[in-house]
């Protein structure tokens, strides 16, 4: 399945790219942002800080049994800190589709285009 956050930062597409791996799994509008969690990547380019990324969130998800559906992220080269806000897992509400295994290198980009960031990827469910 494939993911893409577009914006007009680069920080701005990795938090839409986050939202996009929430919206594989179901529905963000129906995630509450409740609790904040902290994640740090580093990587030796942007598409692998995007992998980095969407991976620490999948772990964070499956680790906590939660769903995140609000996203900031702050770059500073190499570097990124990021904060996912969300709640724990109800099935009866969230109807979970898939539960995702990973980000992949598979279409791994993150560039600019017509103005924007893209960042994307696909990931295995």
């Amino acid at each position: 399945m494939g993911v893409r956050g577009v914006g007009a930062t680069k920080a701005q597409a990795f938090e839409q790219a986050a939202l996009a791996l929430s919206a594989v799994v179901t529905d963000p509008q129906a995630i509450e942002p409740r609790q904040p969690i902290e994640v740090e990547c580093e990587a030796p380019d942007d598409e692998l800080l995007l992998a980095d990324w969407l991976n620490s969130l999948i772990y964070e998800m499956s680790a906590r049994r939660m769903l995140f559906s609000r996203f900031s992220v702050e770059l500073d080269g190499r570097r990124l800190r990021g904060r996912a806000w969300g709640e724990s897992v109800d099935p009866a509400r969230h109807h979970p589709a898939v539960e995702i295994k990973g980000a992949t290198y598979t279409a791994l980009r993150v560039a600019q285009e017509n103005g924007e960031w893209v960042a994307q990827t696909v990931v295995d469910v």
